[in-house]
């Protein structure tokens, strides 16, 4: 599904009715015969207006956490790259599009930067994390590396200025 190793892009079924739909967003025995794992401890909900560009973020070690990245409202371009040194995709990149219609859920390993482009206004993302927000083990790529030269849909319009600030992946 992606060209990252131990990504994991799933869809989750749909039941609706006349009064709506339903959906398990996450459901630990059958995402663990996926691949993912089922412990998470921390959830993390973010709005963004159209053209914020949020990342590339990852944690270090000893807090390094794996993700499950869903969009509930908008679209977002949702990228992911790789910067496990010993992974046979070390420096390789892969992106989709999270919306609630096409209920893509993507699972990011540890050690995977992970950053995404709002494309519509009101865009709301959710995801869980395996381990607790570090800040003093928190990193990132700049969103405009030149080795992985990830083509943004929109001009990039808003960034925190950590944001800015992260250096470059070397290979």
């Amino acid at each position: 599904m992606t060209r990252l190793d131990g990504l994991v892009l799933l869809t989750p079924a749909k039941h609706g009715d006349d009064r709506g739909f339903f959906m398990e967003t996450f459901r630990a025995d059958a995402w663990a015969a996926q691949g993912v794992p089922t412990e998470f401890v921390q959830d993390n909900h973010s709005r963004s207006r159209k053209g914020t560009v949020r990342g590339m973020h990852f944690q270090r070690a000893p807090h390094s956490e794996a993700k499950l990245v869903m969009c509930i409202s908008g679209a977002v371009y949702d990228v992911m790259a790789d910067v496990r040194p010993d992974s046979p995709t070390f420096g390789l990149w892969d992106a989709c599009e999270l919306t609630p219609e096409n209920r893509r859920v993507l699972f990011l390993p540890e050690g995977v930067a992970h950053g995404y482009q709002t494309l519509s206004d009101n865009c709301t993302v959710h995801y869980h994390l395996s381990n607790y927000y570090a800040p003093h083990l928190a990193d990132g790529i700049r969103w405009d590396d030149p080795t992985l030269a990830i083509p943004w849909p929109l001009p990039p319009s808003m960034l925190s200025e950590q944001d800015e600030r992260w250096g470059f992946l070397i290979r």
